[in-house]
């Protein structure tokens, strides 16, 4: 993967020699004259023609740096969160977590140059050659199914990881005190899957420590080669200590042989640790345990000595992994102890090891079964201990895939002409953190914008401090416009598990602003401590919303339109609308700046309601007089109507320039090629029917008294269209696109199969038409039941079977697609079993 970044060029000098070579009368001349003597009269008019020329394009070449300039401009708003907000001396409990999603379990410190740590494990012998070293999530090395069954986002997490016959445990624990973030303990246990399975192999479990910096660790070892510990010291976390305890059987203290390797050299880069360690997995070495026989196993050639360490750069870091060795079933427990939380009191703490780490863990999970039932009374609504357990794990594995990242991203500028030919290279926004969820940590370990907000309407019911946190965050990435870029890709390891094409953000490209939800929950339930990071956050949300509605701004008025279509490809059956979230959803069939995006409007209708009410409840006079009359006026139903129903189709849709005459048929070599037939396209109501359709309803704009409301609770429970057994479908079985691939190599996405984010938008809305006085109260009341029953009873299935839980669920049998384990957004099957909306 290209890891550079060209340097953006000087825009403005460009634009001088372009004038500059006009003015002389060199390339570009198309006055068809030669270039004999002209009359005065002809100089005094070129003279004028050059000299309006040069001001207009040296003007425009001045627009186009100032929008360059300003794309990778942070905002002028006060930031939310104090710039000191994730240090240890501010938020010392949030200081080191699980924030490393994209491994199968690793800690690492909220910081821009952390201390990091992390697990690798291998069968010894089970393969001809280096055994498989896991480490990071991969959605294809056949280990799963894993998530974590306890995690409180906090203190204390309990993970099973399936890997073949193997099973492994793995916990922690923190324990407050000092100033830098406290002592914590991990306990790593490995068992066979099932009783009775014939003799494992050995296996390697491989703990290692990273700086990312000039950092020094320095390693005490003992006499059979194993560390005794690791001690070190940073300016963020003072004096501190790493060990490695000797391994037990599980359950007990009875000790267990292992032997050790191990291996210290300079800091390679995240990116390429696990390559690192396959490479030096190349020594056989002898595991003797007392009475038994010796068994051969790849292990690290390593030594600890200072010069036979590999050459170190300045600020390089180090990278220390230690390799234990020993027959399953074992546990072994990894401990690091912070200076400052010894040193804190009058009397030495003892080690969380041992007995005091098993009643650690144990009261732990306890107080976390006892706050789960308090804040979603699972059992208490009847759901199944199974159901129960299911919504505990979908919480914990949301939660244990928060991630703290730090970086760079690359911005391509709003150059202001939509389709220009104009070359601007990408450029660097300033370096940021990012505390946030991610959707799967398999396939998407990083933050996206749109996800974020489904997120936090789980976490905020478990811990609002941490919804603070990360929409504190997210806002803190606002450019000057008020734009957010809508993937986020900070740092070197997020970065190498992103195609080059994906890398960078274009900055005339929105998604829907689903931030907006936990916002409007943080209004409804009225924390004072909420309503306190709201008034902070004012500023930037309301730039945000502004830059939304301004630039996605349609043909007319009170219309939008996504920006950033897919040009009309020849391989394309319906150009994409990645910024809409829903990326091959069917729009007009032939992409125009005609267009206008029902979701979009809606979306927009959904920010400035609630900015306005929270314009008005901050007192906030000025902005509440302006985004009031336009929450008004989007939520009209004549405005709506006029832009957005269909009467020949009887529902709302997209308008644009559209037939559905197109389809993909080979043609040889190109392969599969889109095809025009008649009717040729014109501007109509797009014929898609499916979620799109259903968005005055998703968001709630319709008046229960609404003669639209009952068309679309047709749709909705019509089996032909978007009900399934197993929750909606995404388009209609109906619809010409259902099930239909959008490209030889892009298989259909958004074209049928059923997701959790948008169905629970849809038993939200139906169970509020379902509480309010009007025609269609009971029969909303009672879809809701229905659908709720669908979506809970499919997703527990599919856990049941899988142990996942995934990205969609087909709308044909039920089965989990894309990929998995997706514990982003599909958490929300919790809420839905909850009933909260």
């Amino acid at each position: 993967m290209a890891r550079g970044e060209r340097r953006r060029r000087a825009v403005p000098a460009e634009g001088v020699r372009t004038v500059e070579r006009t003015a002389r009368g060199g390339p570009g001349r198309r006055d068809g004259r030669g270039g004999g003597p002209r009359s005065t009269a002809g100089g005094v008019a070129l003279a004028v023609v050059v000299l309006s020329l040069t001001l207009g394009m040296s003007g425009r070449w001045v627009l186009a740096w100032h929008r360059a300039r300003r794309a990778v401009t942070l905002h002028s708003a006060p930031p939310v969160l104090p710039a000191d907000s994730s240090s240890p001396a501010v938020a010392p409990d949030l200081f080191w977590g699980t924030y490393r999603p994209h491994v199968y379990f690793g800690m690492k410190t909220r910081s821009p140059k952390p201390l990091l740590t992390g697990l690798m494990w291998a069968q010894q012998g089970t393969t001809p050659g280096t055994p498989k070293l896991r480490h990071t999530c991969e959605q294809g090395d056949g280990v799963g199914p894993y998530g974590w069954e306890f995690h409180d986002g906090l203190s204390f997490g309990r993970q099973h990881i399936q890997d073949g016959a193997l099973k492994l445990t793995t916990e922690f624990v923190k324990r407050p005190g000092g100033q830098h973030g406290g002592d914590w303990s991990w306990r790593v246990t490995v068992e066979p899957q099932a009783s009775g399975t014939s003799a494992i192999p050995l296996v390697s479990l491989f703990f290692y420590v990273v700086t990312d910096s000039n950092e020094v660790l320095i390693p005490e070892v003992g006499s059979k080669g194993q560390l005794k510990f690791i001690s070190g010291h940073t300016s963020e976390l003072g004096d501190f200590r790493f060990t490695l305890l000797p391994p037990t059987s599980p359950g007990d203290t009875t000790p267990k042989y292992g032997s050790y390797n191990v291996f210290w050299t300079s800091n390679p880069g995240l990116p390429l640790l696990t390559e690192m360690v396959k490479s030096r997995l190349n020594s056989w070495f002898q595991h003797r345990p007392p009475g038994a026989s010796p068994e051969r196993y790849l292990g690290l050639p390593g030594s600890l000595k200072w010069e036979d360490r590999g050459p170190s750069g300045q600020g390089q870091g180090q990278f220390l992994i230690q390799q234990v060795t020993l027959k399953v079933p074992f546990s072994l427990e990894f401990v690091f102890e912070s200076g400052s939380a010894q040193a804190g009191g009058n009397q030495v703490l003892p080690r969380l090891a041992g007995s005091l780490l098993t009643h650690a863990l144990e009261s732990h999970a306890e107080a976390f079964r006892e706050r789960f039932e308090k804040t979603f009374q699972l059992k208490e609504k009847g759901l199944s201990p199974g159901e129960q357990a299911l919504g505990q794990a979908a919480l914990s594995s949301l939660l244990g895939g928060i991630g703290y990242f730090y970086g760079q991203g690359l911005v391509l500028p709003d150059m202001g002409v939509e389709g220009s030919e104009q070359k601007v290279d990408p450029a660097l926004f300033p370096p940021l953190p990012l505390f946030t969820a991610v959707p799967s940590r398999s396939f998407f370990p990083r933050g996206f914008l749109w996800d974020e907000g489904f997120h936090q309407l789980v976490v905020q019911r478990w811990d609002p401090s941490l919804t603070r946190e990360a929409l504190g965050h997210w806002l803190g990435l606002l450019n000057a416009d008020g734009w957010i870029g809508r993937e986020q890709i900070l740092g070197d390891e997020a970065r190498a598990r992103v195609p080059p094409e994906f890398l960078v953000q274009r900055a005339v490209h929105a998604n829907p602003p689903t931030l907006l939800l936990p916002v409007a929950h943080m209004l409804e339930v009225g924390d004072p401590d909420d309503l306190a990071f709201l008034r902070k956050a004012f500023p930037r949300l309301h730039a945000w919303f502004s830059w939304l509605h301004q630039s996605q701004a349609g043909p007319v008025p009170l219309s939008y339109r996504w920006r950033g279509r897919d040009p009309a490809l020849p391989t394309l059956l319906n150009p994409k609308t990645l910024p809409s979230g829903l990326d091959d959803y069917p729009r007009a069939s032939h992409p125009s700046v005609t267009e206008r995006h029902l979701d979009l409007r809606c979306w927009v209708a959904l920010g400035a309601r609630v900015l306005t009410q929270l314009a008005e409840y901050l007192g906030e006079a000025e902005v509440a007089a302006e985004l009031g009359p336009l929450a008004a006026s989007l939520e009209a139903a004549e405005s709506l109507d006029e832009l957005h129903w269909a009467p020949e189709l009887g529902v709302f849709a997209d308008f644009g320039n559209h037939t559905k005459a197109v389809q993909l048929k080979p043609r040889p070599p190109q392969g599969l090629v889109r095809v025009v037939g008649r009717p040729q396209p014109r501007l109509q109501y797009v014929d898609a029917l499916g979620y799109v359709s259903l968005f005055p309803l998703l968001l709630r704009l319709l008046d229960p008294n609404s003669s639209r409301l009952g068309p679309l609770l047709d749709i909705l429970a019509d089996s032909r269209h978007l009900w399934s057994p197993f929750g909606l479908r995404s388009l209609a079985a109906s619809s010409s696109f259902y099930g239909q691939r959008n490209s030889e190599h892009d298989p259909p996405y958004w074209r049928g199969a059923v997701w959790l984010n948008v169905n629970y938008l849809a038993l939200g809305a139906l169970h509020h038409y379902g509480h309010l006085e009007g025609p269609h109260q009971a029969r909303a009341a009672k879809l809701h039941s229905e659908l709720r029953a669908n979506v809970v009873g499919n997703v527990w299935r599919q856990y049941q079977a899988t142990g996942f839980l995934w990205e969609q669920y087909s709308d044909r049998d039920g089965r989990g697609m894309g990929c998995r384990p997706f514990h982003g957004w599909t958490s929300l099957v919790l809420l839905a079993m909850a009933e909260d909306y």
